[in-house]
């Protein structure tokens, strides 16, 4: 089956304007752009055909064609990534079985949760959509909590069947628990991490559904398919003890480059 990835990339975010372009310092002192670090991630995928960034900015387009990025320009009209990359699958110039939305802030996505993922939408006919989940040991958990407490928002959680069809995802911490973890203690919380495969059908048809109460109060995407009473995988993913994060507020850029420096990248 043959897949494609899409990195959508925005530069005008209300929450933090210019992300893409923000630079995260490695192990060697080498700073490089949000936008690529992901693509590199992206070109770690094994068994992927393509791999594209969508943008409507100009100054990211020039920045992803400098370290030799495909890219394709898609309307500033675009809601959200999911959007976007339905603008870029129509715009591809090629049919394929798997479309992956990569969001460009998440860098540190380790290359077997694509596909992890794309192995788990290939085995689930019913399936429309697949996303990542990572349980949560006691620091992570700890970690969403404090930027709850403190009024940032950090990462989403899900919660899902004995199918592990998601039931729902939420910036705030589900599963309620009030339970006292150490650090290295597993938890009964999912981490979402953002990243998607779409059967093509999905994705075509995801811009056409009316944006959701849901999906709006949550500002979270993957709400659209559940209100429109579609089919959201969950696979579980191992980070094999990788750090993960994502980059959502000015105060995780610390956070990431301490990361990349652990895991030796540059």
């Amino acid at each position: 089956m043959s897949v494609l990835v899409v990195i959508p990339a925005r530069y005008a975010s209300t929450r933090y304007p210019g992300k893409p372009l923000v630079t995260l310092t490695g192990a060697t002192g080498v700073a490089q752009s949000l936008i690529e670090r992901t693509w590199q991630a992206a070109q770690a995928v094994d068994g992927v055909d393509r791999v594209v960034v969508a943008t409507d900015d100009d100054r990211i387009r020039d920045a992803a064609l400098g370290f030799g990025a495909e890219v394709m320009m898609t309307s500033s009209d675009c809601m959200n990534g999911t959007e976007r990359c339905a603008e870029a699958y129509n715009i591809a110039e090629a049919t394929y079985d798997i479309v992956v939305n990569l969001q460009g802030d998440a860098p540190l996505t380790p290359h077997w949760f694509i596909e992890d993922l794309i192995t788990g939408l290939r085995a689930n006919p019913t399936a429309e959509v697949a996303t990542p989940v990572l349980r949560c040991n006691g620091a992570a958990l700890n970690g969403l909590l404090a930027d709850r407490k403190a009024g940032r928002v950090g990462g989403t959680t899900a919660v899902f069947d004995t199918d592990r069809h998601a039931l729902y995802f939420s910036k705030e911490v589900i599963p309620f628990d009030p339970g006292q973890y150490t650090e290295t203690e597993d938890t009964p919380v999912f981490h979402h991490v953002g990243v998607y495969a779409y059967r093509p059908s999905a994705l075509a048809a995801y811009p056409r559904w009316p944006v959701g109460s849901l999906e709006r109060l949550e500002g979270l995407e993957q709400l659209r398919f559940l209100e429109q009473g579609r089919s959201v995988l969950c696979v579980e993913v191992n980070a094999k003890g990788r750090e993960f994060w994502e980059l959502n507020n000015p105060e995780d850029v610390p956070k990431l480059e301490d990361m990349l420096k652990r895991m030796g990248a540059e």
